[in-house]
C-alpha cells in the first residue's frame, strides 16, 4: 500500500510520510466508534457541550501553532490560517451554547393527549473532507454532529494527514472520550468501501461534484443518510447603481482568499456595461498590489497552490479562454521558484463558452464578463451547473433582495462577500450539493426525527 505523504507546498518537499491504516486498525476504529456512540449519546447534552467548549478553548489557546501547521501542510497564508482556527472555535461555541435547546423535544397539538417530535442521533458519521480548509471543513461539521450525540470518523484529504491527526489529539486532550472523534489514515477507495459497513450510519462529504455523485450513489444503495457540500462557480454581480470602488475592493480578496482555492470564492465577475471600465481598472490595480511569497510571512496575500497539478489545471483553463478570445489584463501564471506558486490572472472579453465560466477555477484566476442589464446578469449567473453562493452589488437594497431570490444558489450576500456563520445554513443547490451544514438545519441533518403520540 502506498505511503501517504505530507508535502510543504511552499517548497515542494516532503515533510513526513504515513503508513495507511491496516484492515485491523480500521475494524478496531469502527468498533470503538460504535461503543463510544452508545455512551456519548447518553451523556447529558450539557456535559457534551462543556467538552466541546473545552475543545474550543484549546483551539483558541493554540491558534498560532495550529495556524502554522495549516500553512506548513497546505500553503494557506498564515493570517488566514490563524483566522480559520478562530472561526472553528466560534462555531464550536455556538453549538455548545445551542445544543440543549435544539435537542429539546418539540411539542405538537394533535388528537392525542400529548404529541411530540423527538430528536435522536443516528450513530457514527463518516466525514470525508478536503484539504483547502483542513480544520474548518472538519470542525464546522463536527461541531453539530458531536453536539447532537453522534460520533465522527474522519477520512481527511491525503494532502493534510498531520492536520487530521492533530484534531484527534486535541479532542482527546480536551477530555472528549476515546472513539467520539477518530482520524482514519486511508485512501479514497478504502473510504468508499466503508459506506456499506453497518457501523457507519451517515456520510458528511465535502469535495468535487464528481466524487460527491459517487458518494451519493454508494450511500443511497446502502440506505445511508448523506450531506454533500460540493464545488462552486460563484457569480459576483456588479450592477450599474453599485458602489463600484467598494465592490472592486471586496472583489479581489473574494477571488483570492486561500489563493483562490475556496468553493465559495467569487469566481465569475459579471459587471454591468455602464460601470465595467471603472470596475475593471480598479480590480486590476488591486490585483497587481497583492503580495505573493512565503505563506508564513504575515504580510503575504498569495501563497502557493496545494500541488503542481492544481497549477496545470489553471493553465489549461486560461489557455482555453485565450484561444477563444479572452484578453489578458493581468498575466499572472506559474511562478519560477520552488514550490507550487501561481500569480493571480485577470481576464476580460470573456464569454460563456470558456472553461473559466463553465468549470470551477480553483485558484486565483478572475474572468470578467460584461452584461447589458440586470436580466442578462441573472441569466449569466444562473447559466452554470453550480449553485453554491453569490454576491450582488447595488445601492438599491430592495432590488438586491429581489435579485437574490432569483439566483439559483444556496447562499447570497448583497453588498458583501458571503461568509459562513454558525447561525446560518451552509450549502448549495444543483451541482453544488445536497443538504445543509450548520444552523439548526445542519444540526437536524444527522438526527432521527421521531414522532411520538401519547393517548
Amino acid at each position: 500500500m502506498n505511503l501517504i505523504s505530507s508535502i510543504n507546498p511552499a517548497t515542494g518537499k516532503t515533510i513526513k510520510q504515513f503508513q495507511p491504516y491496516s484492515e485491523e486498525q480500521i475494524n478496531a476504529a469502527l468498533k470503538k466508534a460504535d461503543t463510544a456512540f452508545c455512551e456519548w449519546k447518553e451523556l447529558d447534552v450539557l456535559e457534551r457541550s462543556k467538552l466541546l467548549s473545552d475543545f474550543s478553548q484549546l483551539l483558541r489557546n493554540r491558534k498560532q501553532e495550529l495556524g502554522e501547521l495549516i500553512t506548513l501542510e497546505m500553503g494557506k497564508v498564515i493570517k488566514q490560517s490563524v483566522g480559520e482556527i478562530v472561526k472553528c472555535a466560534d462555531t464550536l461555541d455556538y453549538f455548545a451554547a445551542h445544543a440543549e435547546k435544539l435537542m429539546h423535544p418539540e411539542q405538537i397539538e394533535t388528537d392525542a393527549s400529548e404529541s411530540l417530535i423527538s430528536y435522536e442521533p443516528m450513530g457514527p458519521v463518516l466525514a470525508i473532507k478536503p484539504w483547502n480548509f483542513p480544520f474548518w471543513q472538519v470542525l464546522s461539521a463536527a461541531s453539530h454532529i458531536l453536539a447532537s450525540g453522534n460520533v465522527m470518523l474522519l477520512k481527511h484529504s491525503s494532502y493534510v494527514p498531520m492536520c487530521a491527526l492533530k484534531m484527534e489529539e486535541l479532542f482527546l486532550e480536551a477530555g472528549v472520550p476515546e472513539g467520539v472523534f477518530q482520524t482514519l489514515i486511508i485512501d479514497g477507495s478504502t473510504a468508499s468501501s466503508l459506506i456499506s459497513r453497518d457501523e457507519i450510519k451517515a456520510i458528511s462529504f465535502t469535495g468535487s461534484d464528481i466524487a460527491g455523485k459517487k458518494v451519493a450513489e454508494l450511500a443511497a444503495r446502502n440506505m445511508k443518510k448523506f450531506v454533500l457540500e460540493l464545488g462552486g462557480s460563484d457569480p459576483f454581480i456588479v450592477l450599474s447603481d453599485a458602489d463600484v470602488e467598494k465592490a472592486a475592493t471586496v472583489a479581489v480578496p473574494s477571488r483570492c482568499i486561500n489563493t483562490g482555492q475556496t468553493c465559495i470564492a467569487a469566481k465569475r465577475f459579471i459587471v454591468a456595461q455602464e460601470v465595467a471600465e471603472e470596475f475593471t481598472m480598479k480590480f486590476v490595480e488591486l490585483t497587481e498590489k497583492l503580495k505573493l511569497g512565503d505563506p508564513l510571512d504575515k504580510n503575504t496575500d498569495i501563497g502557493p497552490l496545494v500541488r503542481d497539478e492544481q497549477i496545470s489545471m489553471l493553465e489549461q483553463q486560461v489557455k482555453d479562454a485565450i484561444a477563444k478570445g479572452a484578453k489578458v489584463l493581468v498575466p499572472g501564471g506559474r511562478v519560477n521558484r520552488e514550490g507550487f506558486f501561481y500569480a493571480p490572472t485577470v481576464l476580460a472579453k470573456v464569454n460563456s463558452e470558456m472553461k473559466v465560466m463553465t468549470e470551477e477555477t480553483f485558484g486565483p484566476v478572475a474572468p470578467i464578463i460584461v452584461v447589458e442589464d440586470e436580466q442578462e446578469a441573472i441569466t449569466v449567473a444562473n447559466s452554470t451547473q453550480f449553485g453554491l453562493g453569490a454576491s450582488i452589488w447595488t445601492e438599491d437594497r430592495e432590488k438586491g433582495k429581489l435579485i437574490a431570490r432569483r439566483l439559483e444558489t444556496g447562499m447570497v450576500a448583497v453588498n458583501a462577500f458571503f461568509r459562513p456563520e454558525a447561525c446560518m445554513p451552509f450549502g448549495g443547490i444543483k451541482g453544488s450539493g445536497m443538504g445543509k451544514e450548520m444552523a439548526k438545519h445542519g444540526f437536524y441533518e444527522f438526527m432521527h426525527l421521531k414522532s411520538i403520540k401519547i393517548y
